[in-house]
């Protein structure tokens, strides 16, 4: 099956850590997707959730992921990504190509 998006090692760890620590409960997974338009544009959001009715799903390295299908022309090319320093630590998406940012 297609993957629309990738998903790097350090964020792969990092989500796999989130799911033990929280005890996010067996059926969830990683959903991925976007939200908004209009003048300020979209943003990407992730989340745990069920799978829900509609959803293109896969799994990357044992993580379930659902993508709503109408979001997924919005994935290809990005990647998940996970930074973490002294002053900021979070999950970030970027072009798969150029490495840069993507808001």
């Amino acid at each position: 099956m297609f993957v629309p998006i990738k998903i790097s090692e350090v964020a792969i760890r990092e989500i796999k850590q989130l799911l033990q620590s929280k005890k996010v409960p067996e059926g969830y997974g990683l959903r991925v997707g976007v939200k908004g338009g209009g003048c300020s544009g979209m943003s990407f959001m992730l989340g745990f959730d069920k799978e829900k009715e509609g959803d293109d799903s896969f799994t990357v390295e044992g993580i379930s992921v659902f993508v709503e299908k109408r979001h997924a022309m919005y994935l290809i090319g990005k990647e998940i990504d996970f930074h973490e320093s002294n002053e900021a630590r979070g999950f970030y998406f970027k072009d798969e190509k150029t490495g840069e940012e993507v808001k």
